[in-house]
């Protein structure tokens, strides 16, 4: 008896259906598709190849996070999280529009090489479960997290400052939380921040 792995068309269309249409290799393998087999959907139609490792069902509707979402599993749903200005957008914070999908490592995964399009950060402390959440299924650092970074590499001011009072009106970060944390990350984003609650409290 072979134990080569039927495909399994439908598990991997249910596997896409819940990442706005994209699959990676990878899940396709573990699903019974060989590279061959891949490579002969895309030449008939069926998929489309997106990059070098994914893949997505040809015609499926677009969406606002397509492109987040394609990025984050090219690089690896299990070690990476969107994270800056990415997850700024993604928790809708602030009008940041990034010009590449911002991704948040583990220190030793520094060598990763990121595909077009992609920026990778790195942390050498392990996140707290409170700094990871999951929005439509990607995993993203908290939205406390997501301005703390983002202040610390160079978002413009006024767009912290946009994303702190968003943030603070929703109620899903506290002023407190907020400057105290800002001051593990140095003397400039302690200013940022506590500029943001001021401008936040005056208005």
């Amino acid at each position: 008896m072979s134990d080569r792995v039927r495909p399994d068309a439908e598990g991997i269309h249910r596997v896409a259906y819940s990442q706005d249409g994209y699959f990676t290799a990878a899940q396709a393998r573990e699903h019974g598709f060989s590279t061959q087999l891949l490579d002969h959907h895309v030449r008939s139609g069926r998929y489309e190849r997106a990059r070098r490792g994914l893949y997505r069902l040809r015609g499926y509707p677009g969406s606002s996070h397509e492109q987040v979402r394609a990025g984050w599993l090219v690089v690896g749903t299990d070690r990476a999280l969107v994270s800056h200005e990415s997850a700024l957008e993604l928790h809708e914070l602030s009008d940041v529009l990034p010009n590449s999908v911002h991704l948040l490592v583990d220190r030793r995964d520094r060598g990763i090489k990121p595909p077009p399009g992609v920026v990778i950060h790195t942390t050498g402390e392990p996140l707290q479960p409170s700094e990871v959440m999951s929005i439509e299924g990607i995993r993203v650092t908290s939205p406390e997290r997501a301005i703390l970074d983002a202040a610390a590499t160079g978002t413009q001011p006024e767009q912290i400052e946009m994303a702190v009072r968003q943030a603070l009106r929703r109620g899903i970060v506290t002023a407190t939380m907020l400057r105290e944390h800002s001051q593990r990350r140095g003397w400039r984003v302690a200013q940022l921040i506590a500029g943001a609650l001021d401008q936040t409290k005056a208005a």
